[in-house]
């Protein structure tokens, strides 16, 4: 079954030459050796052995039968294949000899040929004479045709002109044309010279076209024939234009007309100038009204007749209403530019933007149902770009905020007279003080945040941000308006008459400015007061309520430079006077609203114990015995509880008060075992944390007791205790100046003892 080492190198030529075949046997006597081991591997499968062979024996006949059948059909397709070669040689060599014979038949008659080709010549010479002669007619009779054209155009014939000037201009160009193509440049200046009337007849019939493009909008209402006569001429001239383009053989003088777009450009100078051009537009918001009025009303009605009437008149290909909608536009945003670079007024700028942003698009105007759906201005960008409308934007409150300023300044002098009127300002239904003041400024700056909210939010946003600008700084103008009142006041304290009364209205103005500022907001969900604005409110309130503690202050003072003395400790009505001035402040500041009413009571109460206390520290008096300690500590309990009772009363709760540190120190007083006053001014201090040195011995020293051994030991023991102001804390000792200790007398140039 396999191959013997000398069979395989008794390897044929024929085998080295065709390796593939080589390599096919290899694997056929493989895959046989293969089957065949499998198949004998038993023994019992050697019985079939015959069988085997038998059948191998015969399929290899039948294998090797069609091979032989094949190779026979192979070979009989080969000899006919070469049968036909050997005749198509033959024929091809027939075919070599014919054309031979025949070249040698052209080389002897080329002599004859000499003359065909001066009857060529002729020929060609007598096709041009012919094509002069059928011309001449027609170049004879030009001038006259260029006569009858130009009186076809004086009487508006305008179809019949321009079908003879095309006659005459197809003549000329087909003349120049074929002394073009035989290189006869020089004769072509003699020929543009006898057709020199074309130039004219072109120029006139122009001037006539571009007179009725003009006019267009008007003739296609009253006479739309003429304008469709002059765009029938139009697209005649694009046609030649376009053929002539195409061809690009020879390109006659003046082409490309391009009267196509001669119309467009005539029709958008005539939209621009009849609107746009040489108009003097009034700065002013009258003028500018009326002005973009009259803008709005002309468009709508001319884009109503292109829309209407013009474009049955011009082929659909011109598109005619969106270059007329897109001419608009760009001239309106054009012009839009040129006004806003005069210096306008707040109600033109307002116009404008309302006009930009909001007329434009309106049904009134761009959205108008008779112009709906065909015109679609959205696809052309924004009137007046983004840049632009926050520009005018920013123009427009720089205007409004020179007017309200103005109008603020007239408000807050007026505001002012009225301080020094001879009557009580005017009250609410409640009874509490007030003007006009608030509602003024509110009801000023809230117009003008609604009336930008008409525009754009930015721009709502831009005018409250102003307002809230504008507001700060009127607060401190009117600020600066009560201290000019104070100062007056205290030069002459009957001018003005009721100078408690408006502090008092101010302080409910200044309340109810603050509870209107977040009304201002354009957005409701975010209505807080900016930081900036609620300190000049506060810093408003604290200096009208420091003018009236002041006004207190000095109503107080006499009663408060008789404490203390003798007469005071042996009982007097001091404190019940000074009880009565409170009651008559109190009852003025009654006209307030509660929580500034409320203010008013804590920092006059602090004012009054401050005072006291302040009274006590002088340095008027020291105890001198036993007895006058107790006198003086009943009467700062008296005193306390009269005061106390006072506040209570006017609805003062005893924890807002202060007075708890005339009771303090009382204690402090009344401690008759002084080796425990360092315990006791440990909880003084410990208490009112803004006592200082000074204070502690100042009291020491009322107390009239005091050795240096206790008084180093207290010293020493605060210095041992610093205190710290906890937040909140409300300083009463700490503005209370003490009277420097005065220096021992001295001889000079001696010795203190």
């Amino acid at each position: 079954m396999g191959m013997s080492a000398e069979d395989e190198r008794a390897v044929s030529p024929r085998d080295e030459e065709w390796p593939e075949a080589e390599k096919a046997e290899k694997l056929a006597r493989g895959a046989a050796l293969k089957w065949a081991s499998g198949v004998f591997y038993c023994p019992e499968k050697l019985e079939g052995l015959g069988q085997y062979r038998s059948r191998e024996t015969q399929r290899n006949s039948s294998i090797q039968s069609r091979l032989k059948s094949t190779v026979q059909s192979y070979l009989e397709g080969v000899s006919a294949g070469l049968e036909q070669l050997r005749s198509a040689a033959q024929e091809v060599q027939s075919v070599c000899q014919d054309l031979g014979a025949a070249r040698w038949a052209l080389l002897d008659s080329a002599d004859r040929f000499q003359g065909l080709q001066q009857m060529r010549a002729l020929m060609a010479e007598h096709v041009q004479l012919a094509s002069v002669v059928q011309v001449l007619p027609q170049l004879f009779s030009v001038h006259e045709v260029f006569s009858h054209t130009l009186q076809l155009l004086h009487e508006q014939h305008l179809l019949e002109a321009h079908a003879e000037l095309m006659m005459m201009e197809h003549l000329r160009d087909d003349i120049l044309s074929q002394l073009h193509l035989r290189g006869l440049s020089s004769a072509q200046a003699t020929v543009l010279s006898y057709f020199g009337g074309l130039q004219e007849l072109n120029e006139s019939l122009a001037k006539q076209l571009w007179d009725i493009v003009g006019s267009s909008l008007r003739l296609v209402r009253e006479d739309p024939v003429l304008f469709v006569t002059a765009v029938r001429i139009i697209e005649r001239e694009e046609k030649i234009d376009d053929t002539l383009l195409l061809e690009a053989t020879f390109l006659p003088p003046g082409r490309p007309k391009g009267w196509r777009q001669k119309f467009y450009h005539v029709l958008q100078q005539t939209i621009t100038g009849a609107h746009f051009r040489a108009v003097c537009v009034d700065a002013e918001g009258p003028g500018l009204a009326r002005h973009l009025a009259a803008l709005q009303k002309g468009i709508v009605s001319e884009l109503r007749v292109v829309k209407d009437l013009m474009v049955q008149c011009v082929p659909a290909h011109y598109n005619i209403l969106s270059v007329c909608v897109a001419t608009y536009h760009q001239a309106l945003t054009s012009h839009l530019q040129d006004i806003l670079r005069e210096d306008l007024d707040k109600q033109a700028l307002f116009l404008l933007l309302e006009w930009a942003l909001h007329v434009y698009h309106s049904p009134e105007m761009m959205g108008h149902p008779d112009l709906l759906p065909e015109v679609d201005v959205s696809a052309l960008g924004p009137l007046m770009s983004p840049e632009l409308v926050d520009q005018t934007e920013r123009k427009y409150v720089v205007k409004v905020k020179a007017s309200v300023l103005e109008w603020m300044q007239r408000t807050l002098e007026v505001e002012f007279k009225e301080w020094f009127r001879e009557e009580e300002p005017e009250t609410d239904h409640q009874g509490f003080f007030q003007s006009a003041l608030p509602v003024i400024v509110m009801q000023m700056l809230n117009e003008n945040i609604q009336v930008a909210s008409l525009i754009t939010d930015s721009l709502q946003q831009k005018v409250y941000n102003m307002a809230l600008e504008e507001l700060e700084a009127f607060l401190g103008r009117l600020r600066e308006a009560l201290v000019q009142c104070g100062k007056e006041h205290q030069k002459d304290r009957t001018i003005p008459k009721y100078y408690v009364s408006y502090l008092l209205a101010m302080l409910n103005n200044n309340l109810a400015l603050s509870s209107s500022v977040s009304s201002l907001h354009p957005d409701t969900a975010r209505r807080e007061v900016p930081t900036s604005l609620q300190a000049a409110l506060d810093r408003m309130q604290k200096k009208a309520c420091q003018l009236l503690l002041e006004e207190l202050l000095l109503d107080l003072q006499p009663l408060c430079l008789q404490l203390p003395s003798r007469k005071w400790l042996s009982g007097s009505q001091l404190i019940s006077s000074m009880c009565e001035v409170i009651d008559k402040y109190a009852k003025d500041f009654s006209r307030v609203r509660k929580p500034i009413f409320t203010l008013l009571l804590m920092e006059s109460e602090l004012l009054v114990v401050s005072q006291y206390l302040r009274a006590l520290m002088q340095k008027k008096m020291v105890c001198k015995s036993e007895e006058e300690r107790g006198q003086l500590c009943d009467r700062l309990l008296q005193d306390a509880t009269q005061l106390q009772e006072l506040f209570c009363g006017l609805g003062l709760d005893r924890s807002q008060q202060s007075l708890e540190a005339v009771f303090a120190l009382r204690e402090l007083i009344c401690l008759k075992d002084t080796a425990l006053l360092s315990l006791e001014v440990l909880g003084f201090i410990t208490k009112y944390p803004d006592v200082s040195d000074e204070h502690i011995t100042t009291l020491l020293d009322l107390r009239g007791d005091v050795s240096k051994e206790v008084r180093h030991v207290v010293l020493e023991m605060m210095a041992q205790h610093p205190q710290v102001l906890p937040e909140g804390y409300r300083p009463i000792f700490s503005t209370i100046l003490v009277p420097a200790p005065e220096l021992p007398f001295c001889l000079r140039k001696g010795k203190c003892a």
